[in-house]
């Protein structure tokens, strides 16, 4: 037997995945000036996050796990023991995968019904069947009885119903959902997102949903991986991640303070605006002197009040001739968020959001520029180590 027959056999078969794998990936994939760098195990029959900011590589990597693009290096093994690599491009059509986006992209065409039965004729179910099962799959996804409407009538949610319908009624391997949920108006995307939780639970679909949303993540996923910059940096359990965020992407999605600091003398210390800022924590701190830790905290336990001083030189001067207590420091306001109960205070330095209720906002009259005082107990504070 020839040596590229071999090579070709190695290449697109290879050790059987672990039970209870669904897909593992370890690749590369360069556009232009990009590069995505990112190694991945999917379980079978659950719901796994992909968070990141815009342009970390999310979509990047559904595409290349759908097919869409090929990889640079690398490869992705499927649960059949089919292998994807550089020099082997499997189709779309032969990994079992399928890939929902923010646009439903049904057939205008064709009926909601036919919608959904499209992939069943396609792989062999007669037409009569297919449209009964694609009435059941409406049924299931709330759309009982819409089958005979073209995709014009119905909402951007109705439609994204009926795109999971589409997809489902196939029975993918692994389904990919990219952002589904970001073009819906609030109570739409609530309602779908139930549709989906039940979906996807119900049928045990094996899933990769991409989402920049926490509240997607937890809803949706038992665990996540977070991409920055085309690097995997935070991968776990949802509540895990959330909790103890390795970076500030996912401590700003979580809506955490993640303070970058050291410890010393028994407490975590950052530089601030007058001198070191000094924190106490809940736990005491046992790491050596200069062992980088992160302070993670709630803006909402953050106590904010005006300086003394109205003006910043003013507030500083005082701040050196009055020193503060552990747990207190001075902070100049860089700008006011609002929020529905009051506003998200920014300060600096060290940069620190704080939550202030609408009535003491009032009160506090804050402009951007303004000296303010904070203070944290040690009881809301949490130190990690800065990995």
């Amino acid at each position: 037997m020839s040596a590229s027959v071999l090579r070709g056999r190695r290449e697109t078969a290879g050790t059987a995945l672990p039970q209870g794998v669904a897909l593992s990936a370890d690749l590369a994939v360069q556009r232009g000036e990009f590069r995505l760098e990112a190694a991945l195990t999917v379980p079978q029959g659950e719901v796994t996050a992909i968070m990141g900011p815009s342009g970390a590589g999310k979509s990047t990597l559904l595409a290349a796990i759908a097919g869409a693009v090929r990889l640079t290096s690398g490869r992705i093994q499927l649960a059949d023991g089919a292998v994807v690599t550089r020099r082997r491009h499997l189709p779309t059509a032969k990994r079992g995968v399928v890939m929902l986006g923010q646009d439903a992209r049904l057939f205008p065409h064709l009926s909601v019904r036919d919608n959904v039965a499209f992939g069943l004729v396609v792989r062999g179910l007669a037409k009569d069947r297919a449209r009964q099962v694609a009435d059941e799959w409406l049924w299931r996804v709330g759309l009982s009885g819409s089958g005979p409407n073209r995709p014009r009538e119905l909402s951007g949610g109705q439609q994204q119903r009926v795109a999971l319908a589409r997809a489902l009624a196939v029975a993918p391997r692994l389904l990919l959902l990219d952002e589904p949920l970001t073009g819906l108006d609030a109570e739409t995307a609530a309602d779908t997102r139930a549709v989906l939780h039940e979906q996807l639970s119900s049928t045990r679909t094996t899933a990769l949903v991409v989402t920049h949303d926490a509240f997607d993540a937890a809803a949706l996923a038992r665990q996540v991986v977070v991409i920055e910059g085309g690097r995997v940096m935070q991968r776990g359990a949802v509540r895990r991640v959330l909790e103890t965020p390795a970076t500030q992407f996912v401590a700003a999605v979580a809506g955490l303070n993640r303070v970058r600091g050291a410890a010393r003398d028994g407490l975590w210390r950052a530089a601030g605006v007058d001198g070191d800022v000094r924190v106490a924590a809940a736990a005491p701190v046992e790491a050596p002197d200069a062992t980088p830790l992160v302070a993670v905290f709630r803006p909402a336990d953050v106590r904010l009040a005006r300086a003394g001083e109205s003006t910043w030189t003013g507030a500083v001067r005082v701040a050196h001739e009055d020193p503060h207590p552990v747990g207190e420091w001075l902070g100049k306001v860089t700008r006011l968020e609002p929020t529905p109960g009051g506003a998200r205070v920014h300060t600096t330095k060290p940069d620190v959001v704080a939550e202030v209720p609408a009535a003491q906002l009032a009160a506090l009259a804050l402009a951007p520029g303004d000296p303010v005082r904070l203070a944290l107990d040690p009881a809301d504070v949490r130190l990690l180590p800065d990995e």
